[in-house]
């Protein structure tokens, strides 16, 4: 395995930590609520970075991820690349790939997913009706990536006949939305195993968006500490301070090498089911401790909700649940090694 970043992966991650760096400040995304910034979203696309995921892979992706994780900037980046840019390039037809890829690299198309699929949504001849509860980015986007009851995908217009989409707040801003549909036209994505892969991806890029959101929370209280005095010193020389901060950056670094390890895999071509899995599981547990330890460091100030360390705390929260709790995860790989080690053992028996 190896986890350095190509020259090109490096650059763009460079470039994603100038800019979001520049406008994903406290008092935008304050402006901002629970909506997106159009301006940032605007300077990201207009710098190629939403293209440039088709060249940098997957675990460019998530180096660019943990920027936006940083920053806790609110733009659909995350959603775009894995339910547009990654599904298409991947199963569309040559068709697909030339209409659609273009669009969502420039971000005059906007892509989101009502994902894991929950058997809330059937389809039948190419119409689908269901609906999704809380879909993130809906607000946001001009194509929603549908898994039906048999998990095959849909790539479905949110201007489409058919299709109704109405807002709903979550935990962190992410301008999410309910997802109805009624007989609405869908467009077939990919076959047998799409969703499957698309949800190893989205799993893997949203613990590197998890890795960031931890590193920038973990970078804040130790400026805090550092700074902050009682009693006549900083607190960052209380023991029980740096112990909290070690354990809050060792799980940030557990959360990291996982994702680094899936997303290599998957780029790699190589088996990365479990892997996903394992990362996914990291971000949920590992993640809700570390945005817990980053308000806690903060004493008194952390319980503001105003403060920008809770916004940390608001996305760690979220991404603990997305795309399946930590018991889930675990239950779901737990599952997947039996499978695995059944079939090895039935494997052998039949060469004896």
């Amino acid at each position: 395995m190896d986890f350095h970043p190509t020259e090109e992966q490096a650059a763009a991650a460079g470039l994603a930590s100038r800019i979001l760096s520049d406008l994903a400040t406290h008092e935008r995304l304050a402006e901002a609520g629970s909506g997106s910034d159009a301006e940032l979203w605007k300077a990201l696309t207009t710098a190629g970075l939403t293209a440039a995921v088709e060249e940098v892979g997957l675990l460019g992706l998530v180096l660019l991820l943990e920027e936006q994780g940083r920053t806790t900037a609110q733009v659909p980046y995350a959603a775009t690349c894995v339910y547009g840019i990654l599904p298409v390039a991947a199963h569309g037809s040559p068709e697909q790939r030339a209409r659609l890829l273009p669009a969502l690299g420039t971000g005059e198309a906007v892509a989101t997913g009502a994902f894991p699929a929950r058997g809330r949504i059937t389809a039948e001849g190419g119409r689908l009706t269901g609906t999704a509860p809380v879909v993130p980015w809906l607000r946001d986007a001009t194509h929603v990536l549908v898994p039906d009851a048999d998990r095959a995908l849909w790539l479905v217009r949110t201007d489409a006949p058919g299709v109704r989409t109405s807002p709903v707040e979550t935990t962190a801003p992410w301008s999410a939305g309910r997802l109805t549909l009624t007989a609405a036209e869908g467009e077939r994505l990919g076959s047998e195993g799409a969703y499957e892969d698309t949800l190893a991806a989205a799993r893997t890029a949203f613990a590197g968006l998890q890795a960031g959101v931890c590193a920038g929370s973990l970078a804040r209280a130790v400026e805090y500490t550092s700074t902050r005095e009682q009693f006549g010193r900083p607190l960052s020389t209380n023991q029980g301070v740096m112990l909290r901060a070690a354990d809050a950056y060792m799980d940030t670094e557990a959360i990291r090498v996982t994702t680094y390890e899936a997303a290599w895999r998957i780029d790699q071509g190589l088996a990365a089911h479990e892997h996903a899995l394992t990362a996914a599981w990291w971000a949920s547990e590992a993640g809700k401790r570390v945005v817990h330890a980053g308000q806690h460091l903060h004493g008194g100030m952390g319980a503001d909700l105003d403060h920008p360390v809770h916004r940390h705390f608001l996305w760690g929260r979220q991404l603990d649940a997305y795309l399946g709790c930590g018991s889930e995860l675990l239950a779901e790989l737990g599952a997947s090694i039996a499978a695995s080690h059944a079939f090895a053992s039935s494997a052998e028996g039949e060469q004896a």
